[in-house]
């Protein structure tokens, strides 16, 4: 089963409705947004944290923004928390850098989402390169379970 296969099963699983499209490879989020025809805001970012416990989460953000990780610490009520390395995030999720999404993740961690994605439709990685996945972030964020805050500051 492809990431993509996963992704668009577990999204149906969830009863939530996506769109998936096709589209040339992209060298940065900024390109891929041009690519799509929308701006690099709807364009949400899923980022696979590590727990200094060596658990992870997912951050969804928005891609003008970038993680506070000061709010994030606190929100999760830990003093330290990284990004791993992209090979550590493909053994966490089963997807490589520029694919990952919480849907369809190899195993699923807790998901916490930029309150700023909310009431709008977003695209996202869909567990494939050459693909994006549009969705509406209120359906998205409500079947991941996911905790909304203020987890971001501008670029």
């Amino acid at each position: 089963m492809t990431g993509r296969d996963r992704f668009l099963a577990d999204a149906a699983a969830r009863g939530l409705q996506v769109e998936l499209v096709e589209r040339a490879a992209a060298r940065s989020l900024e390109e891929a947004a041009g690519i799509l025809g929308i701006s690099p805001a709807d364009i949400v970012k899923s980022l696979v944290i590590k727990h200094r416990n060596g658990s992870f989460l997912f951050a969804l953000i928005p891609g003008d923004r970038q993680i506070s990780w000061p709010k994030l610490r606190a929100l999760v009520g830990v003093n330290k928390l990284s990004l791993p390395s992209a090979e550590t995030a493909f053994e966490a999720t089963g997807y490589e850098r520029g694919t990952i999404t919480p849907l369809g993740s190899t195993t699923q961690w807790p998901v916490y989402a930029d309150a700023t994605i909310t009431g709008r439709r977003i695209s996202m990685g869909a567990g494939e390169h050459g693909y994006s996945a549009f969705v509406d972030a209120d359906a998205l964020t409500s079947a991941l379970g996911a905790v909304l805050a203020d987890i971001s500051e501008p670029n």
